[in-house]
């Protein structure tokens, strides 16, 4: 009897180990292919997708003076974008990579909210954190996403700074910075178009 209860466990334990090294290995091709941030993505997508993270206004004492000083390059086209240009309209600036999965995971939504809204004074900056320009272009050419994109040329206001990505914020035709969310959220909503509306006076 102790030698079948032996046999079963060594069995067991046999049976366990090939389940872990086939997790493992799993986990080993994620990694060295990169697929682990699209799998992580994929997920958090689907959490967004119940609408329960979402961003809005920032109550008036947390309200605070956007800062302007800063160059963007277009990965686009290169050209450079002096921030200033877009005082007195109202701006989505919102802070990415491309390896990074909730970035990811809100990107289709940004897309969303960019191609319902139609007005001139609201402008849609998305500033790629990736080592290199050349990640992001690929990344975006990839994902076929048509949102304005850039990458810092100069100095990132503190303002801006961050120790989160993907971090999003809105400022106001008045320069105020009126909405800031860390992390992930889902911005192809009613309420938040309306928001952005509002902020332009298109609504």
């Amino acid at each position: 009897m102790k030698q079948i209860r032996k046999f079963f466990q060594r069995k067991r334990i046999k049976k366990e180990m090939k389940e872990w090294g086939i997790f493992l290995l799993i986990l080993i091709i994620l990694y060295s292919t990169g697929l682990h941030t699209q799998v992580a993505a994929f997920t958090q997508r689907i959490v967004l997708s119940t609408g329960i993270i979402t961003a809005g206004e920032l109550p008036d004492d947390k309200k605070i003076d956007a800062d302007y000083n800063m160059q963007l390059k277009s990965l686009d086209d290169g050209e450079v974008l002096d921030f200033t240009a877009y005082k007195g309209k109202v701006v989505f600036v919102n802070f990415w990579a491309s390896w990074c999965a909730p970035c990811i995971a809100e990107m289709p939504n940004i897309q969303g909210l960019y191609e319902k809204i139609d007005s001139e004074d609201i402008k849609f900056v998305m500033i790629s954190l990736d080592k290199t320009q050349y990640a992001a272009r690929n990344f975006l050419k990839k994902k076929e996403f048509t949102f304005p994109s850039y990458y810092p040329v100069s100095y990132l206001p503190d303002v801006y700074k961050s120790e989160v990505i993907p971090t999003t914020f809105v400022i106001s035709k008045d320069g105020k910075i009126v909405s800031r969310k860390e992390g992930m959220a889902n911005y192809d909503k009613t309420s938040f178009r309306n928001f952005l509306l509002r902020l332009a006076g298109d609504s």
